[in-house]
């Protein structure tokens, strides 16, 4: 049986590991980008590059497309709207939940089932097992593709709802992002106090090591709406997010960061949280009403 052809639209480094990962596999892969010449490399491993975008549309019923965001999407496909008609576009681009949305009601009016994709993993590991991408959209129109998008990644269907895979991609950039900050801010205080990068390095891994369990407590207090204060309290937490922001002022490093910490704490006290645990924070981040 032969595989599925696929159109892949966008050559940065996610692209054409995606174009490789195609080839690879044995799928006759069509593609187009703004710079010609980005597809050199991969012309010469098999891939066919289309003389214009409407080629590349026309070549094939799957579109994957690896773009900045949804600016360049929109930028890429308005122009040939009339072209998308029975096309499935597995939309691979980072952007937000509500743009999904509209990207994916934007496709069906010009006739083409949008799959919002979220790629968890950095171009060198796409066609790896390690690799995962969450998608959304239409179930069935999912599952007609699944084998073919799976060799990109693992893939992980989170509903019909076409914001759900960017809301979880989302999500787990927010942990990202935001660890990565926390672990920058802990080797500034540690150059600050003539601590060094490597020497630190071991007893950030150890905290990281110390999470899981607390992703899993707390998970269940947010679910249970209940924060019962017998292990920690917040005036705790928000005495200890103090001394953590003075630690750094002291040291001279910047402090947004941490004082952006404390401020979030001492909103959960004005709250009246103060002999809740401090994942009744919860209530503070959570929308309102």
């Amino acid at each position: 049986m032969s595989k599925q052809s696929v159109t892949v639209i966008g050559l940065g480094p996610m692209g054409q590991a995606m174009v490789g990962a195609f080839i690879d596999n044995g799928h006759e892969v069509t593609v187009w980008n703004r710079t010609a010449s980005k597809a050199e490399a991969l012309v010469a491993k098999g891939a066919v590059l289309a003389p214009t975008l409407r080629d590349a549309l026309a070549a094939n019923e799957l579109v994957v497309l690896s773009l900045t965001d949804y600016d360049a999407v929109y930028a890429v496909l308005k122009p040939v709207a009339d072209s998308l008609s029975g096309k499935v576009i597995a939309n691979l681009s980072s952007d937000t939940p509500e743009r999904a949305r509209e990207a994916a009601k934007w496709a069906a009016e010009h006739g083409a089932q949008h799959l919002t994709g979220g790629v968890q993993v950095p171009p060198p590991m796409i066609g790896t097992s390690d690799a995962s991408a969450y998608y959304s959209g239409p179930e069935d129109v999912f599952n007609a593709h699944r084998s073919t998008l799976a060799v990109l990644t693992n893939t992980d269907f989170r509903g019909e709802d076409p914001g759900l895979a960017a809301m979880y991609y989302q999500a787990q950039m927010t942990i990202f992002w935001t660890t990565m900050l926390s672990y920058y801010q802990t080797l500034a205080l540690g150059k600050a106090n003539g601590v060094s990068a490597k020497e630190l390095l071991p007893y950030a891994s150890m905290m990281t090591t110390m999470m899981p369990h607390f992703l899993e407590l707390y998970a269940q207090h947010v679910d249970s709406g209940e924060y019962p204060g017998a292990v920690d309290r917040l005036a705790m937490g928000a005495a200890s997010a103090d001394h953590v922001l003075h630690t750094h002022k002291d040291a001279g490093v910047d402090t947004t960061l941490p004082a952006a910490v404390a401020e979030i704490f001492h909103k959960g006290m004005e709250r009246g949280f103060a002999e809740n645990s401090f994942s009744s924070l919860i209530e503070v981040l959570k929308k309102q009403g």
